[in-house]
């Protein structure tokens, strides 16, 4: 069957099948890792994926509970955004400094650059 779809359509196939996969193997990692489920509970989640693989893990991603974990992880990417977004603006500050100070622009040229860097955030 393969030799008539042709190198791009075997591709394709792999393709899909690759993404399958990573998904299901994610899908079983977190069903395992999870603490808050009993063992029953996780003995039928993992019938219900392996009996139906594709619609069984994407019913598992769509009904599976929030857990604090996942809650505090994106607290801290949250506030490693705002850091960022942060450092950012006073690093461009301060090179709007150093630029006033050579003399490369002037004092109303860094207030309107300053004050437009402070309205983004």
């Amino acid at each position: 069957m393969l030799a008539y779809i042709g190198f791009v359509g075997t591709l394709l196939l792999f393709l899909i099948f690759s993404a399958l996969i990573i998904l299901w193997i994610f899908v079983l990692i977190d069903l395992f890792r999870r603490e808050d489920l009993e063992w029953w509970y996780k003995a039928l989640w993992l019938f219900l994926i392996i009996i139906l693989p594709f619609f069984g893990a994407l019913i598992y991603l769509a009904a599976r509970p929030v857990m604090q974990e996942d809650i505090e992880l994106q607290k801290e990417i949250n506030s490693q955004r705002e850091y960022s977004k942060a450092a950012k603006t006073t690093d461009q500050l301060h090179t709007l400094s150093v630029l006033r100070d050579t003399g490369q622009i002037s004092q109303e040229e860094f207030e309107k650059k300053k004050t437009k860097i402070l309205a983004k955030t």
